[in-house]
């Protein structure tokens, strides 16, 4: 029996630690923060942060795809968060709301090549 996220999905979605940089759009005085991605998936991607940032908080994104020359950028919000138990982290769920096609497509290249086994 699925869960109801798997059911929700509407793109494949790998598990694999990738590089990602990340700016709140709302809070300007902080600088671009590093993290390590989680999952990946045309539709959005997972990863780790040590601030809490509220639901719908609009980041801009650059992802360190291995299969693309330079970082693909993404304007995303948080769909969901989640208090890493025992740790000052949380888990961090964004939808991408704005992403190139060219970026897509390395996104989506770099998630059937793993899933292939390839990368």
């Amino acid at each position: 029996m699925m869960d109801s996220i798997s059911e929700r999905r509407k793109f494949a979605r790998i598990e694999t630690s990738i590089p990602l940089q990340y700016k709140n759009l709302k809070n300007t005085e902080i600088g671009v923060i590093g993290a390590l991605g989680q999952s990946i998936s045309e539709g959005g991607t997972r990863f780790f942060a040590n601030e809490f940032l509220p639901l719908a908080t609009r980041l801009v994104l650059e992802i360190f795809v291995p299969s693309s020359p330079r970082p693909v950028k993404a304007l995303s919000k948080v769909a969901w968060i989640r208090k890493v138990p025992t740790q000052d982290r949380y888990e961090i769920g964004n939808q991408f709301l704005d992403i190139s096609k060219e970026d897509k497509k390395f996104i989506s290249n770099f998630v059937a090549s793993s899933t292939a086994g390839t990368f």
